[in-house]
């Protein structure tokens, strides 16, 4: 024991250590002391007992090295270098179950004509960074994916017959996927830049930043969502669609067309989007409790992000995509043609080109508007 630390414990007990190693307390005359001078006495011993282990720890860290043999083998001793080791192999353990999984549920879905096998290739790295940047984003990603699926099997027959792009299981290919992943990928990928892959709560006061790129993603999915449930559900609906510049009734398939159904189905898709979020954080993620209870928040904000961006695809719709009946094939189209006449919109951007548009601004809005309630 060093000369200082027994002169320590000797004035805090009025008796002195020896340097024998006889090291004892006058138990005695401590026990009969005045109380205050006890619990001075006490406090002091704390503090020395604590100046004792820390000098223990730096003669350790003297001997093995600050990092042990080669830097790699140094034994945590605080709760941030221990989070810091368990959040650096989280991030491979989730990039390699991403890999795995991503690999497994695209080759399903392939076989059921969900996708084709272009849309393998933008769709496993977009899990990986989806996963990597949190287990929630990465359920974001499988709850618009799997019940998109599902929603687009829905009434096949009676969409074969209205819907000129039509395909067997709604199979999407690399620009689809592309179009409804590009954005959020990005975005998870910056996400875990800033944070490491350790997962946040929506929190401005921690990071404004993470805040409203979290947002954003939630707000991709759910327009995402919303746009899908509401033109597959819609064109279902019994009543005729209104476009949505003029309310005139128009052909089911027209771009741009609205029902109250297929808006009701908007907004339920972007619900299922921040239940999806809110359940999941629930498992992986750690808040304050004041913060943790408004995470509940992110539920009817996902809502009416996803009806939000099923109204902005319609108007873009409506307005910069062409919609035109065909008179030989007796339904409505999306390119001009000798045999079809033009009911609305211009030809400037097809199906993916306003999907990108529309989650683009609602992203933005999404964004925004978390850093103000979060």
């Amino acid at each position: 024991m060093d000369d200082d630390v027994k002169a320590c414990f000797g004035e805090a007990t009025g008796h002195a250590l020896t340097t024998s190693g006889s090291e004892f307390l006058n138990l005695k005359e401590y026990q009969d002391s005045e109380p205050r001078a006890r619990a001075a006495s006490h406090h002091r011993l704390a503090r020395c007992s604590k100046i004792l282990a820390n000098r223990s720890r730096d003669r350790l860290e003297r001997a093995t090295g600050s990092w042990g043999i080669g830097g790699i083998c140094r034994i945590p001793t605080t709760h941030g270098e221990v989070a810091a080791m368990d959040h650096g192999g989280g991030v491979w353990i989730r990039g390699a179950v991403a890999v795995a999984a991503g690999g497994a549920i695209a080759a399903r879905a392939v076989r059921r004509k969900s996708v084709d096998y272009t849309a393998v290739f933008v769709g496993v790295p977009a899990m990986v960074a989806h996963t990597v940047a949190g287990y929630r984003f990465a359920g974001l990603l499988l709850v618009f994916f799997s019940t998109a699926s599902r929603v687009t099997r829905v009434g096949e027959a009676r969409k074969r017959a209205l819907d000129p792009e039509f395909k067997e299981g709604g199979q999407r290919n690399w620009k689809q996927v592309l179009s409804n992943s590009g954005i959020a990928t990005v975005l998870a990928v910056l996400i875990t830049l800033i944070t490491g892959g350790k997962d946040r709560c929506l929190d401005s006061k921690e990071s404004g930043l993470v805040t409203a790129l979290i947002g954003g993603v939630i707000g991709h999915y759910s327009c995402c969502n919303g746009d899908t449930w509401s033109s597959e559900l819609g064109i279902l609906s019994k009543s005729e669609p209104r476009i949505i510049t003029t309310f005139k009734r128009v052909r089911k398939g027209t771009n741009g067309g609205v029902t109250i159904d297929g808006l009701l189905a908007a907004a339920a898709a972007g619900c299922s989007i921040g239940l999806a979020f809110v359940l999941i954080g629930f498992l992986t993620t750690q808040c304050a409790s004041d913060v943790f209870w408004r995470q509940l928040l992110i539920i009817p904000l996902a809502t009416a992000a996803g009806l939000c961006g099923s109204l902005i695809d319609s108007l873009l719709g409506a307005t910069v995509q062409y919609s035109g009946y065909c008179s030989v094939r007796k339904k409505v189209v999306g390119v001009d043609g000798p045999t079809v006449r033009r009911i609305s919109g211009m030809n400037i951007l097809d199906n993916n080109g306003v999907n990108v548009v529309s989650v683009f601004f609602t992203t933005l809005l999404t964004a925004f508007a978390c850093t103000f309630i979060f």
